[in-house]
């Protein structure tokens, strides 16, 4: 293992128009404001829709409005003061197109080329882009297909910055989703032999810090408060992490494998428990602790019959909800603070789906472009309203602004209103 550390190189502040707009939030907090939706899974990285406001009564189907073709990939749009941000392929180019939200009519383009030979067990996903952006300080991070990682200036999307990939990527390519904390942006670029989790400053793209203890996950990395330290907690390609995110340096490290591919899933943070999650792997809840002058991880408990696998779980009043990938799916609720199971669902619900907080609901956009709707609570698994909401398969991540839910297919963008 080792960590190199450079002091960031600095450029003269943002463009005036991008900094009178002041489309994005600042960096040193993860979370933004309600009607954001600044980066992968939402304001606070964790699936919560904070501005959502739920009917009195589902109705039987909801209002569509705007469809617009974008290009391949799931890239989950961004979402900000007026303003839209698409991350998608068209043709041999990785594009960022600037979009109205109200219209879906294309400002903006910006765009380089990623041409790459795609594995073959992808194919059946697409050339990608996989990773979502980040959008802070006027600024939209993007982690291209080829391991790239570049910069664009958010009001106008031309290209500040550009890191081109190493060459070598993980088998089923990129999909981590970059974090942004303070000037900094946090990926991990690489692959199995030789990735380095890396801070990129985020004026001008030089590495101001890498540990190459191991190589890339799929999941993306998330920042928590513990032990009253921040720190960067994320999975890599054998391990479970956490590094300083002013200097790169290893605070604590736990093996973490998957039977068939490295992990896919972003943690959480429950009451100072870090939940841990993967596919065979269970769910655990995982104590970080400093003792003396060094890290300890416990697991406080751990719970095997349930697991996840490219779906990430929501958390609301104490309990976990997710689609395990068992008995070909199957959507469970969990007590954070035993990890008892509280109920499971029938099984063969979905093989995939991405899942939303709103209002009192859990809204699942399943892969076959169903909209599932269930209500939180502790009893029993309930259906609230099921919506037909894509006719191709639906891979992306939803963002959901106000009661605005986007939702991106193979290469289409739709928006539908929960009246």
């Amino acid at each position: 293992m080792r960590i190199r550390l450079r002091p960031p190189r600095l450029r003269p502040c943002l463009p005036p128009l991008a900094a009178a707009l002041m489309l994005a939030s600042g960096p040193s907090s993860p979370a933004a404001s309600a009607g954001d939706w600044p980066q992968w899974r939402g304001p606070s990285r964790d699936g919560r829709a904070p501005d959502f406001e739920p009917p009195a009564a589902w109705p039987d189907a909801l209002t569509r409005g705007w469809s617009t073709e974008v290009g391949l990939g799931y890239a989950t749009p961004l979402v900000r003061d007026g303003r839209m941000w698409v991350f998608a392929r068209q043709g041999e180019d990785e594009v960022l197109l600037l979009v109205d939200p109200a219209t879906g009519e294309t400002l903006a383009r910006g765009a380089y080329n990623a041409a790459f030979h795609m594995s073959p067990a992808t194919e059946r996903h697409g050339p990608g882009p996989k990773s979502t952006p980040a959008l802070a300080d006027g600024r939209v991070f993007v982690h291209g297909m080829t391991g790239s990682v570049s910069a664009f200036d958010a009001a106008t999307v031309e290209q500040l910055w550009h890191v081109p990939g190493t060459g070598v990527e993980p088998l089923y390519h990129t999909g981590m989703s970059p974090l942004v904390v303070d000037d900094r942006v946090i990926v991990h670029v690489g692959g199995h032999d030789d990735g380095a989790l890396t801070a990129f400053s985020a004026e001008d793209g030089t590495p101001v810090w890498q540990w190459d203890g191991d190589g890339p996950a799929y999941g993306s990395p998330m920042l928590f408060e513990l032990g009253g330290e921040e720190q960067i907690v994320t999975f890599t390609q054998e391990h479970f992490v956490g590094v300083a995110p002013a200097t790169g340096e290893l605070l604590w490290r736990i093996p973490f494998t998957t039977p068939s591919t490295t992990t896919s899933q972003t943690p959480l943070l429950y009451e100072g428990l870090v939940i841990q999650t993967a596919r065979d792997n269970g769910v655990a809840g995982l104590r970080v602790r400093r003792e003396g002058g060094a890290w300890t991880t416990e697991e406080a408990w751990r719970v095997d019959s349930v697991a996840l696998h490219m779906a990430n779980p929501v958390m609301a009043d104490g309990v976990l909800y997710g689609l395990s990938h068992r008995r070909r799916g199957q959507y469970f609720a969990l007590d954070l603070d035993t990890g008892a199971i509280l109920w499971e669902s029938r099984p063969r619900q979905a093989d995939n789906a991405s899942l939303l907080l709103a209002g009192g609901y859990v809204l699942s956009l399943e892969e076959d472009g169903e909209l599932v709707v269930l209500e939180t609570g502790r009893e029993a698994f309930r259906e609230a309203a099921r919506y037909e909401v894509a006719a191709s398969p639906t891979w992306t991540a939803p963002a959901l602004v106000g009661n605005t839910l986007y939702v991106k297919d193979i290469d289409t963008l739709t928006t539908w209103t929960i009246e």
